[in-house]
């Protein structure tokens, strides 16, 4: 038998497709079952009751995970003068302004993360048909514009992750990586779920969360049992 079926069969043994587990012992399923030889992410994805057909019922924002992405971000900061300088003490990847823009423009595009403060973005809005299908678009609205670029830099170098409900209703996260312990996944559990209840809009009808599930980059999807994993995040509150 090939090794992937070999792992895949193995894991199927592990658990049971139709059953809602507690957060603790989802957390450590996922932990156990990322067997590949990469250390793989851990993802969080939730499904929501809006309809992001309606601008009203968009849910968006930004969450610093306590334990951080586990992931290496390369950050790319638009500012001038003195707020430049903030920028590079940072810890900012690159720094600039037109020029950046210009390079871009130019198809170069080896950055994660890119940041801003408020005067350059009328040069940086250029770049949104580049950049705003790829996510990459600074925007006051999910907090990667702002005047104290320095805090921003180190918010995002600590763990800060965006998010966005998608087409289908979902919200599709990040939390840590299968190395991480189980107390550092759940702590960024916490933290993300608690970011998305308090991003819920006013406009929002019916149930917010539908469901949540966890899941590594290669293992299957553990759902989650619904009432002690939104308990989590009041707890946060």
């Amino acid at each position: 038998m090939p090794a992937q079926g070999k792992r895949l069969t193995e894991i199927r043994k592990k658990i049971d497709p139709d059953a809602v587990y507690e957060p603790d012992r989802a957390l450590d399923l996922v932990k156990e079952l990322a067997t590949t030889k990469f250390d793989e992410t851990v993802e969080c994805h939730i499904r929501t009751g809006v309809d992001p057909r309606h601008a009203d019922q968009l849910v968006r924002g930004s969450v610093v995970l306590p334990a951080g992405t586990g992931k290496r971000v390369r950050v790319l900061a638009f500012a001038q003068g003195e707020k430049a300088r903030e920028a590079e003490e940072a810890g900012a990847d690159y720094v600039g302004a037109d020029d950046l823009v210009q390079k871009i423009l130019d198809g170069w595009m080896e950055f994660d993360v890119a940041v801003a403060t408020p005067d350059v973005m009328a040069s940086v809005g250029r770049l949104g048909r580049l950049l705003g299908p790829r996510g990459l678009l600074p925007n006051p609205r999910t907090g990667t514009v702002s005047l104290d670029i320095g805090k921003l830099i180190k918010d995002v170098r600590s763990g800060r992750v965006e998010f966005r409900v998608d087409k289908t209703g979902v919200i599709h996260g990040v939390i840590g990586k299968a190395s991480f312990s189980a107390e550092q996944l759940r702590e960024n559990l916490v933290a993300f779920l608690d970011a998305i209840v308090r991003a819920k809009p006013p406009a929002a009808r019916g149930q917010y969360i539908r469901s949540v599930t966890l899941a590594s980059t290669m293992g299957p999807g553990l759902k989650l049992d619904l009432s002690p994993t939104l308990a989590l995040a009041t707890a946060a509150a």
